[in-house]
């Protein structure tokens, strides 16, 4: 993967991409931000939850003039939670260059729209219903529309949006750039490719199994602000013999590697800031033993290649499946067992159910380690030791003093205080970390009104689409926002909307209503959120 700083972005976005504590690419933006920023089309198959937003939302604020005036960009979403959560992500990474993006769904007084239209918004981000009503309005011209980008495409046709998708598409100008992205390639979807797209490059990320069986994979559900007391208990429990930590961002990094080290621990860190000559130091240390952990970003493990790692944690979760992969598979190497763990905060259990549903495997849910179990793992390991110098018999010149002693004291009181000495007592050091925001999924509810009716039987909720959704609660294709693809919680079948099944309103416009009135928009996902 590359570091977003190898794009060649404009230093505004770099700097915005930068303060949100990512740096590198996840898998579809490496294929899809270069594809982007030449302007060819381009289809996208990736679920959503591997970055698909940041994929197509960089370019896009990339090459958008500051100065420009016009409508110059298209956004379209299934569903008004997607139009928000995208919009949010655009407008935190325009956040210096001041890109201007508007959401447009339904559900929203269209008045407050057309007032924020007035403020000359540079990207819209809509629903297909509700464009067409601005549209035929009047209040949204797509005559300067260079970038169309059709996001959950398989998504929206399913919700019977073909025909307002092909009214909106033959008033932009035939003369533009085209995105379209979707977790299927149904042959409905390769129809609408090859009649609105041009000679489309294909882009196609299909997540790896963890290929690993000797890692032992396990995670704590535990509060952000008490991460920090668990990973100290943790290594006390555990007592690894070579262990990496990763961190999400370089702060992050910085300031663990430090309070690891106030706290006793033989530690330091490894981030893209660094010299080569500052990170040749810490890895020299790592290699030889002189630190037993190291407190790593993504970027800088890239291309890590230590023996003898026995134990991998988490302390923030990855963005990504794949970052999941690649950390884990740092340790049990070359046939020797290895432990991987990971701290979830109570906010993000779905996107941590979202890795395991894409990497195939089971993580297994453990407590906190308790004080005793802390105290303990620290005592047996002193007391391996004690044991290998014993049979070693490298301990000769020693014996004089150890015979003086026992003739004044008691043996046991005379071991366990050398078990004391040895384990070393845990420094109390208060210890602040600047709390990280969660990575989660943000779920959809599937309660879908028209006319104060539920949608139902060929609409909402009875079936699928590959037998494994779950028509329970968490939105399109049996997922929450971060989901891997699979059934439709949306539900009936696909052919529902081939036969002409499709949702609408009364006064001929696509309904959006699944939106739900009173969902917050303040709960945002993070930029390499699909």
């Amino acid at each position: 993967m590359k570091t977003f700083a190898e794009f060649g972005l404009d230093p505004k976005v770099l700097q915005a991409i930068t303060e949100l504590g990512f740096e590198e690419s996840t898998p579809i933006q490496d294929k899809s931000i270069p594809i982007a920023m030449s302007g060819s089309d381009m289809i996208g198959q990736a679920q959503t939850g591997t970055g698909k937003t940041a994929a197509f939302g960089i370019p896009l604020i990339n090459k958008i003039p500051s100065s420009e005036e016009r409508i110059v960009a298209l956004i379209m979403t299934p569903t008004r939670e997607l139009a928000i959560q995208v919009a949010e992500e655009i407008g935190k990474l325009s956040r210096f260059k001041g890109t201007r993006s508007l959401p447009i769904y339904g559900g929203q007084e269209i008045g407050r729209q057309i007032r924020a239209l007035k403020k000359r918004p540079q990207i819209i981000i809509g629903t297909p219903g509700r464009l067409l009503d601005h549209i035929n309005r009047k209040t949204i011209k797509l005559d300067d529309v260079q970038t169309v980008v059709l996001d959950e495409a398989d998504e929206m046709l399913d919700m019977g949006f073909m025909e307002d998708i092909t009214s909106i598409l033959s008033l932009v100008p035939e003369e533009r750039q085209t995105m379209l992205f979707s977790a299927t390639m149904p042959p409905n979807i390769q129809r609408l490719a090859q009649q609105f797209l041009k000679n489309p490059e294909h882009v196609s990320v299909i997540p790896k199994q963890v290929s690993a069986p000797l890692i032992a994979q396990a995670y704590i559900e535990v509060h952000e602000r008490q991460k920090f007391d668990a990973l100290s208990r943790l290594l006390d429990m555990e007592s690894p013999e070579l262990a990496i930590i990763f961190g999400r961002t370089k702060r992050r990094v910085d300031e663990l590697s430090e309070a690891l080290q106030k706290r006793g621990y033989s530690a330091d860190g490894l981030h893209g800031d660094l010299s080569q000559n500052q990170r040749d130091n810490v890895m020299r240390k790592f290699r030889d033993g002189s630190i037993d952990v190291l407190v790593a970003t993504d970027v800088a493990a890239r291309g890590l290649d230590v023996s003898g790692v026995t134990h991998v944690i988490n302390f923030d979760l990855p963005q990504d499946p794949e970052s999941y992969v690649h950390r884990i598979g740092r340790t049990g190497r070359a046939g020797k067992e290895g432990t991987a763990w990971s701290f979830v905060t109570p906010r993000e259990t779905d996107h941590l159910h979202f890795i395991e549903k894409v990497t195939r495997q089971r993580i297994t849910k453990k407590p906190v380690p308790s004080l005793a179990e802390a105290i303990e793992g620290k005592q047996r390991i002193t007391a391996e030791r004690i044991l290998e110098i014993a049979q070693s018999e490298s301990f000769q010149e020693y014996k004089g003093i150890a015979i003086q002693l026992l003739e004044q004291y008691d043996s046991v009181n005379l071991l366990a205080s050398a078990i004391k000495l040895i384990t070393g007592e845990k420094k109390d050091v208060n210890v602040e970390l600047t709390p990280e925001d969660p990575i989660r999924a943000k779920k959809r509810r599937p309660d879908v009104r028209s006319n104060g009716r539920r949608f139902s039987g060929s609409g909402y909720g009875g079936g699928n689409r590959s037998g494994s959704g779950s028509s329970g609660g968490s939105g399109p294709r049996g997922r929450s926002s971060y989901g891997s693809g699979g059934g439709s919680s949306y539900g009936g079948n696909r052919s529902s909307s081939r036969d002409g099944y499709k949702p609408r309103t009364e006064g001929g416009r696509g309904y959006e209503g699944r939106s739900y009135e009173n969902r917050s928009s303040s709960e945002t996902r993070r930029p390499t959120e699909g």
